[in-house]
């Protein structure tokens, strides 16, 4: 007797023959062998099996129609097209179904991006129906057109269902993505929303093997106790734990100047640092926020301090202020209001400072009718001088905020632009000492105000701010200092009078690689005919892991760099219009309203059971 088993027998396929349509009344649908006569189904498509049926249950059909007949063969033709229009029918209602489950998606998602309430998807529907009363008003099909718009889902809970769909569908997304790139680096920072609940946000920024950059929101992370530096990486760490991040993909964290964040001993980098799970990672301080902090090193206190207790005391006060407008609109002034200025707001100084000295002299006239006290500076040539210089200045340094502000920023654009604002800076410095006032619109005009001349300016005041300010930039931007050569050659590798040996140490300094190898690999690179050809494109992506690995790794890890933490305080001002004191618990879903992704609509459709509202 043998010990295996015999082989196994194969399974009898059977297949269904269109002459039983004629001869039994049966037929195949949606893989299924149905009855024309009394639509039921047979398991397996078998001779005998439909035979039986047909005998057994529908014995005088033979009778009423004779086979091979042409009656008989009507007959067949009409119950086909009767099976047809049922199956049809509910075909488009299951259709119907989907399209308006999919237009409810598409009309939450909408609803998501523009940071509405959720139960504003109601409102939406109404005012839809209405206006679709008047536009297809001249259409044939205008009813189901309107049971259509009628059928939409977009109660509270069901837009609340559909957003949390999404999520989900742009994360698994986002995580194919970290899964497939090649590295990525981090922005953080922490904030307290309206329930006085910290939120810790993190933004990756994921490079691929083309040298492909894509910037998401990771995470934001509630952090209900402490916000010291031990709480926020705990938090982080546990995160990384959970979603199973590769931390060995990080290049590079970017943070505010907080002392949770870079504390030496007990900071946020600190203990990442010490955490042997992460990598040897670069870090910098947000770039933005290192020139907000060199505006404020301008040794102009005195015109400051001034200007905004005045600016308080009128704008204020609630009745001071409707007075001052009042003066305003019948003076018939380009302005009707005076700003305020907050630490806070990075670019309010700079234009607070221009409205205040557009309307000095109205200002002045209302202090003196309103019986205020009295500021003399407000007369004093010299503080009115200092005043302009000031609003120019501040206006120099809000362009420079502005232009390194936005999503998709390298770190290569904003060394680029602080390099060029540095040097207008020495330029216009050399400028004031010869007395060209032509980028100080604002001087000018106030020496023509007193009727002096440029000559009479007193130049050295000034470039002693100048030179301080400079001054200021240049200690605050050494960690960017230091990438600037490497930045300098990825952008362009062929330079000829490249000190090679300087530049491969510093290479490898920056991204902890072996000097030698990147020694050869740039000989290598810049001896390369073909990829000198590609120079004015993009190259770096031609680069073969097996030839270059070292400048590969430079390449993506630059690509990879946040120099700012724009998107953390970009997604914190959204934050504060999502969650106010209105709607203070309502879910933010910020994955949806910040992802780039666009949600697969069709198939959060399919994965559901779509019916219609009421």
């Amino acid at each position: 007797m043998s010990g295996g088993a015999g082989p196994s027998k194969k399974p009898k396929t059977y297949h269904f023959h269109t002459e039983w349509e004629e001869d039994f009344s049966f037929t195949m649908s949606y893989s299924k062998c149905v009855c024309l006569i009394c639509k039921s189904t047979i398991a397996i498509p078998k001779k005998g099996n439909v035979e039986r049926h047909f005998r057994t249950i529908h014995k005088s059909y033979n009778t009423d129609f004779p086979p091979k007949s042409e009656l008989r063969r009507r007959k067949v033709k009409e119950l086909k097209s009767q099976l047809s229009g049922h199956q049809a029918f509910f075909s488009q209602l299951t259709t119907k179904a989907k399209t308006t489950t999919e237009a409810s998606f598409r009309v939450s998602h909408v609803l998501v991006k523009n940071k509405k309430s959720f139960q504003d998807g109601e409102m939406i529907k109404e005012a839809f129906v209405e206006a679709a009363e008047s536009l297809f008003q001249d259409f044939k099909n205008k009813p189901e057109m309107v049971s259509s718009i009628k059928a939409l889902q977009l109660s509270r809970s069901t837009v609340t269902c559909r957003c949390e769909a999404m999520a989900e569908d742009v994360t698994q997304k986002l995580w194919r993505d970290i899964a497939d790139c090649e590295c990525f680096s981090l922005q953080l920072d922490e904030s307290t929303d309206v329930s006085d609940t910290a939120q810790l946000c993190i933004f990756i920024r994921m490079v691929f093997t083309d040298m492909i950059a894509k910037e998401e929101l990771l995470t934001v992370l509630p952090m209900k106790e402490h916000t010291r530096g031990e709480d926020i990486f705990q938090s982080f760490k546990n995160f990384i734990k959970k979603t199973q991040l590769p931390v060995w993909k990080l290049v590079s964290i970017t943070m505010d100047g907080a002392p949770a964040m870079i504390g030496r001993s007990n900071g946020f980098i600190a203990k990442c640092r010490e955490d042997d799970a992460f990598p040897d990672f670069l870090n910098y301080h947000c770039i933005i926020h290192q020139q907000a902090l060199c505006a404020k090193m301008l040794n102009m206190k005195e015109i400051m301090d001034v200007a905004m207790k005045i600016g308080c005391s009128i704008r204020g006060r609630s009745l001071q202020r409707r007075l001052f407008c009042v003066d305003l609109e019948k003076a018939d002034c380009d302005h009707t209001e005076l700003l305020l200025h907050t630490d806070v707001r990075w670019l309010s100084r700079g234009k607070f400072l221009q409205r205040f000295r557009e309307l000095c002299p109205e200002i002045k006239e209302f202090l003196l009718a309103s019986r205020h006290a009295e500021y003399t500076q407000l007369n004093e040539d010299q503080w009115l001088l200092d005043l302009a210089f000031l609003t120019d200045l501040t206006n120099m340094l809000n362009d420079l905020n502005v232009e390194l502000q936005g999503k998709d920023k390298t770190v290569v654009n904003m060394i680029s632009s602080v390099n060029v604002f540095k040097r207008k800076m020495q330029h216009l410095g050399s400028k004031l000492q010869r007395h060209d006032l032509a980028n100080f619109q604002n001087l000018v005009s106030e020496l023509e105000r007193q009727g002096k001349a440029c000559a009479q300016l007193d130049s050295g005041r000034y470039t002693v701010q100048i030179e301080n300010l400079l001054s200021d930039f240049n200690k605050r931007f050494q960690d960017f200092a230091l990438l600037e050569p490497v930045a300098t050659f990825m952008c362009y590798p062929f330079r000829e009078n490249a000190d090679v040996d300087l530049l491969a140490s510093e290479i490898a300094t920056v991204f902890h690689l072996n000097s030698s190898g990147v020694e050869d690999e740039i000989l290598t690179l810049q001896a390369d005919i073909e990829l000198k050809s590609r120079a004015h494109g993009q190259f770096w992506n031609l680069l073969t892991e097996e030839k270059y690995p070292n400048m590969r790794k430079c390449a993506t890890s630059l690509t990879a760099l946040f120099s700012s933490t724009y998107l953390c305080e970009s997604a914190f001002s959204h934050m504060k219009i999502i969650k106010s004191k209105y709607r203070s618990t309502m879910t933010d879903h910020l994955e949806v309203c910040f992802s780039s992704y666009c949600p697969d609509y069709a198939s959060l459709a399919d994965s559901i059971q779509c019916k219609s509202s009421a």
